[in-house]
Parts: C-alpha cells; sequence; structure tokens
C-alpha cells in the first residue's frame, strides 16, 4: 500500500532513540521530510547520515519553552503533514518512593510540552485544513504497569487531552491519536528491568524472562513494528480515525478494549 507520504512533511520529537528513531527512518524511508528533535546531537548526526536529503536536525530539550517556539517557527514555512509527540519517560518509582518534585518535573516531561506544542501547531494546521498527530504514551493508560507511578498518572492526562482535542479539531481534517506500546526493547523496559532487580535481586535476564511471560506473543515487541502502524496514523489514509488509543502490546492488556 502507498501511504502517499512522498515530500510530505513530519516532526519527530524523541528521534534519537527507540520509536523515535524507529518512526524517523520509516518516514524517510518512504520519502517523507522529516524535523527529527532530540536532546542527543550525535543521536541525530546518525539519522542524517542515513538519510541526509530527508532529514533536518533540531537539537534541545522539548521542556524547554524556546524550544517549542522554535520547532513552531521552522515549520511554518512548510506544509505540516503530522507530528509525532514522544520523549523518554520519566523514573520507575512507587507512590511512596517518589517525591513531590518529581510528579512536577514528570508533568513537565510528559503532559506540559506536547499541550504547549499543539498549542503552537494549531493554528497552521487548522488554516491548513488538514493534519495527523500521534501521541506516543504507554500501555500503562489502559493497563498500570508496576513501579510506574508516574507512568500511569501523567501518561492518563495526556490521553484524555487527546481525546478531547480531536473532537474539537475534526471539522478542520486533522485527526488526533494515541499509541500505547507494551513491552518493547527500548530504555523505557531497561528502566523497569532495573528497578526490579532493585527489589527483588534478580538477574536480568530472569527478570526480562518474567516480563516476557506476561505477553501472550511470547516475546518483546520491535520499535520498528510499532513505526509501521505510526506511519499508517500520520498518512492521509487514516483519515477515519481520531480520538483512539491504540495498544501495540503482543495481547498483553488484558481488558475488552485493550
Amino acid at each position: 500500500m502507498d501511504l502517499n507520504l512522498n515530500n510530505q512533511y513530519f516532526i519527530v520529537c524523541g528521534a534519537g532513540s527507540g520509536f523515535g528513531k524507529s518512526v524517523a527512518l520509516a518516514l524517510a524511508g518512504e520519502k517523507a521530510n522529516v524535523l527529527a528533535i532530540s536532546r542527543t546531537e550525535n543521536k541525530l548526526l546518525k539519522l542524517k547520515e542515513k538519510f541526509p536529503e530527508n532529514i533536518e536536525l533540531l537539537t534541545g530539550d522539548l521542556t524547554n519553552e524556546s524550544i517549542l517556539t522554535e520547532i513552531a517557527d521552522k515549520v511554518k514555512g512548510n506544509k505540516l503533514s503530522g507530528v509525532f509527540f514522544n520523549s523518554g519517560g520519566p523514573p520507575a518509582g512507587t507512590i511512596d518512593e517518589i517525591t513531590m518534585q518529581q510528579w512536577d518535573e514528570a508533568y513537565l516531561s510528559v503532559v506540559k510540552w506536547k499541550i504547549a506544542l499543539t498549542g503552537l501547531l494549531l493554528p497552521q494546521l487548522k488554516r491548513q485544513q488538514y493534519g495527523r498527530l500521534v501521541y506516543l504514551e504507554s500501555v500503562s493508560v489502559k493497563q498500570p504497569v508496576e513501579n510506574l507511578v508516574l507512568s500511569n498518572a501523567m501518561r492518563a492526562a495526556v490521553t484524555g487531552f487527546v481525546k478531547t482535542l480531536s473532537q474539537e479539531v475534526a471539522k478542520f481534517n486533522i485527526t488526533a491519536n494515541v499509541l500505547a506500546p507494551g513491552y518493547h526493547k527500548t530504555a523505557a523496559i531497561e528502566r523497569l528491568i532495573v528497578k526490579k532487580r532493585e527489589q527483588t535481586g534478580m538477574e536480568e535476564n530472569e527478570i526480562e524472562k518474567l516480563f516476557t511471560k506476561e505477553i501472550p506473543a511470547g516475546k518483546m515487541g520491535n520499535p520498528d513494528d510499532l513505526a509501521s502502524l505510526a506511519l499508517w496514523l500520520l498518512s492521509p489514509q487514516s483519515r477515519y480515525v481520531t480520538g483512539q488509543t491504540i495498544t501495540h502490546d503482543g495481547g498483553l492488556v488484558k481488558g475488552l478494549f485493550g
């Protein structure tokens, strides 16, 4: 299927590694143009080596308002087709372990910048009468994950925001959806494994087997597989899908609406 992404222009946040990297590379592979954003410049340079004509780089911290303004300014001269909202998750911990300062920091790193950047880009998308917004959150919005109270709470807030947003912007041919990955081979699972090791003293390979046992598919996910779903949601073909939270989890969520 041709997703009609050739020469379309996208923003990919958190493009230096994990899901963001996979999505940026997949878009560029479809001959789309990508503004790839990460805090780590050398990771971005490796992306550009693979697709020098299709990937533009911006290094900065998404919690910094000046970076968000710079993003909005950069895309003004282009027809912006879509945005992949993604960044690293907050630290692992239980309710008793997490401080109020960490709650404040989690709001900034998981929630605030996404709402702020959405607000900066919406006027342009409304003028265009087109846009695809995809927010990378976590399976925790449907089924809380042990030792991730910050992610469980903050990502649920983003999901509520996106659902409301989808209702308000549908008339402008703008869609907004959430992707909720389960256990994948990314830094997020490494944080969980380290936390579990601290609590139990188990070896990391045994903990990984424990997590994998929870997945009916019997294996951890691959970020590249999620990227293929993200590309469809970012494409014109997804015009009638909005306000949805779609899990990519190998069957991990047990609820009927997982």
